[in-house]
């Protein structure tokens, strides 16, 4: 595999095959060119190098018609056991959201908060993400918030899931993965104790409305610690709006002074909020949430955690729609556990002679991904 130096890379460059991050992860196929921007971002990020078995060319070289990857039985990647596992998560995420809303309203309106029931909820969470993730992602990306849904819950449960994905990634040990979870869900706490509409609110916030909001880790260390939430827990909820270069709140904390939790958290959150639709706001797709937290603008974020990120969810990440190489639309849903360089996606409006979801395997020169797609052009 050659390998190009990216401050080198001159703009709009192609690639005759996909480029990679680490030997892993696909940043380009050969129909995307290899921007000013992009170049950019990566080497500002620290990345050096980038990786291909193809060639820089000035101009896109065009791309074979795909082929079906097909297994030993004739029948292509589908298998109704993913199906299973599909359905699984769906009802995995509802019951976890309905939990979360539940313990939140409690909390609210009774003032109970169950620290102990919250850790055996948070022991079962983080054991199935570490089987099923791929199939989870997939969920959280087919079920966007909906309109008009207290979104407070919602963006809690993703950002757990996220979180615990980055801590798998970073090796931390069962009990500490745990505790990320548990500090995870519980990071927004504070919100409770304000008016709803005012961090629900669809419209400008006044002065005091704001300066309400900038109280709301304040609020929830209390609340978490008169409940003897464990103390790395409680330093979530007053940290995970610190930021790396002390531009945060409320303390203007720096670097080594933030807990590692509340560095994860941020980065979580920050994905999450950037590919998840708010009421002001539509969602960027993942790959563009990506590309944002890689630019990492100010030094805002612990590089460190930003790349765990990137590289346990790839820059495709398994729930992205996305335009094929074949003209048809799809979705990523795993890796190819034989070369994981090669995402497998659903295309849709196919299927398999005996009538289940296609799967195809992309690979280079046989289909590759041109780009990402949004909600709307699934739709059309």
């Amino acid at each position: 595999m050659n390998d190009f130096v990216i401050k080198d890379i001159k703009q709009d460059t192609f690639f005759t095959k996909n480029t990679y991050l680490d030997k892993a992860y696909i940043i380009t196929a050969p129909e995307m060119p290899f921007t000013e921007e992009l170049v950019n971002v990566l080497d500002k990020w620290n990345f050096k190098s980038i990786y291909t078995e193809g060639e820089a060319s000035v101009e896109y070289s065009g791309a074979k018609e795909a082929a079906t990857y097909v297994s030993e039985d004739g029948l292509g990647l589908s298998q109704q056991s993913d199906s299973d596992k599909l359905q699984k998560a769906e009802e995995f995420y509802t019951d976890f959201l309905f939990y979360v809303e539940n313990m939140f309203v409690k909390a609210s309106v009774s003032d109970e908060l169950d620290a102990r029931a919250v850790t055996e909820k948070i022991k079962d969470i983080a054991d199935y993400i570490k089987e099923d993730r791929r199939f989870l992602m997939r969920v959280l990306k087919n079920n966007e918030p909906a309109d008009g849904k207290n979104y407070l819950a919602t963006h809690s449960v993703r950002s757990t899931i996220i979180s615990i994905i980055i801590g798998t990634y970073l090796k931390l040990p069962n009990y500490k993965l745990i505790e990320l979870g548990i500090a995870a869900l519980m990071h927004e706490v504070g919100m409770l104790k304000l008016p709803t509409n005012t961090y629900l609110s669809q419209r400008a916030l006044t002065p005091q409305e704001q300066k309400a909001i900038l109280t709301h880790p304040i609020l929830g260390y209390s609340m978490l610690k008169s409940f003897e939430f464990p103390l790395p827990v409680c330093l979530v909820a007053l940290e995970h709006h610190e930021r790396e270069n002390g531009s945060g709140y409320p303390r203007k904390l720096s670097g080594e002074k933030i807990s590692l939790f509340s560095k994860i958290i941020a980065v979580a959150c920050s994905y999450e909020a950037l590919s998840s639709k708010r009421p002001h706001k539509e969602a960027k797709d993942g790959y563009t949430g990506m590309l944002e937290l890689l630019k990492n603008e100010g030094k805002a974020y612990d590089e460190t955690v930003v790349r765990a990120l990137v590289l346990s969810l790839s820059i495709y990440p398994i729930g992205l729609y996305v335009l094929l190489s074949s003209g048809k639309k799809g979705q990523v849903v795993d890796v190819n556990p034989e070369n994981p360089r090669f995402p497998i996606v659903q295309v849709f409006g196919e299927f398999t002679p005996d009538g289940k979801i296609k799967m195809m395997q992309t690979a280079p020169d046989v289909l590759t991904i041109v780009r990402p797609l949004n909600r709307t052009e699934i739709d059309n």
